[in-house]
C-alpha cells in the first residue's frame, strides 16, 4: 500500500525543521527565491540541515533561475531535490538531468490544460499548485482538485493551501506527497507547531 510523503516547505529555522522531522516528514525544502519572505541563504540552509536527520530529503526551491544558480548551490552537496517553482520550459528540466540530484517541476493549476502539460516534462516528480499572478507558490490558495484526474503514471505532490483541515482529503485522491506550508504557519517562514502536528494526526490512518 502507497504511503503518502509528506513535504514540509518553507522551512527557515532549525525549530521548525526539527519538529517537522520529528513529526514525520519524508522532505524539508528550503526556498533559494530571494522575492519570497521564506527565503534564506545557502549557508542558513546548510546550518539547519547538519542538524536534521539524513535519511530526511531536502529540496531548493527556485524560481526562474540560470543553471549557474542552480550549480552553485547543488554543488554544496547538500541537496537531493532541485524543485523549479517559475516558469521553466521543458527544455531547461531537461537541461538539469546531469546533476546528481532528482527534480520536482511545480506547475501552477487555473484549468485541465495546466494539468495535460505535465506530461511535458520528464522531472522526476510534478508538484501542482495554485495559480497566482503576482506570487510563486506559498498563497494558502487551493485550486480544483476536480482537475487532476488519474495520477497513477507520475509521482505528483499536491500543494496549495494544504493544511490540517484539508490535508486527509489530499491524501485520499492517490497523490504521490502533499506538499504543506502556508497552511500550517503563523507567519510567512514560522510554522504552527499545533497545525503541523495536526496535520500530521489527521493524515496517519487515511
Amino acid at each position: 500500500m502507497h504511503i503518502v510523503k509528506v513535504k514540509i516547505c518553507g522551512i527557515t529555522n532549525l525549530q521548525d525543521a526539527k519538529a517537522a522531522v520529528d513529526m514525520g516528514a519524508d522532505l524539508l525544502g528550503f526556498n533559494f527565491y530571494p522575492k519570497s519572505p521564506r527565503y534564506l541563504t545557502v549557508e542558513k540552509a546548510i546550518e539547519i540541515i547538519d542538524q536534521i536527520p539524513t535519511f530526511v530529503d531536502t529540496a531548493g526551491i527556485f524560481v526562474n533561475p540560470t543553471i549557474e544558480e542552480i550549480k552553485e548551490i547543488t554543488d554544496h552537496g547538500f541537496l537531493n531535490w532541485i524543485q523549479l517553482h517559475g516558469d521553466e520550459t521543458p527544455k531547461f528540466c531537461e537541461t538539469l538531468k546531469w546533476f546528481h540530484v532528482k527534480t520536482i517541476k511545480a506547475i501552477r493549476v487555473k484549468s485541465a490544460e495546466d494539468i495535460a502539460r505535465i506530461e511535458q516534462f520528464g522531472a522526476d516528480a510534478i508538484l501542482l499548485d495554485a495559480f497566482n499572478s503576482k506570487l510563486y507558490g506559498g498563497t494558502g490558495e487551493t485550486f480544483n482538485w476536480d482537475l487532476i484526474g488519474d495520477i497513477n503514471t507520475r509521482r505528483i505532490f499536491l500543494a496549495g493551501g494544504i493544511n490540517h483541515e484539508n490535508a486527509a482529503d489530499a491524501v485520499r485522491l492517490g497523490v504521490y506527497g502533499i506538499d504543506a506550508c502556508s497552511g500550517i504557519e503563523s507567519s510567512p517562514g514560522k510554522k504552527d507547531h499545533k497545525k503541523m502536528r495536526q496535520l500530521f494526526e489527521n493524515i496517519k490512518h487515511v
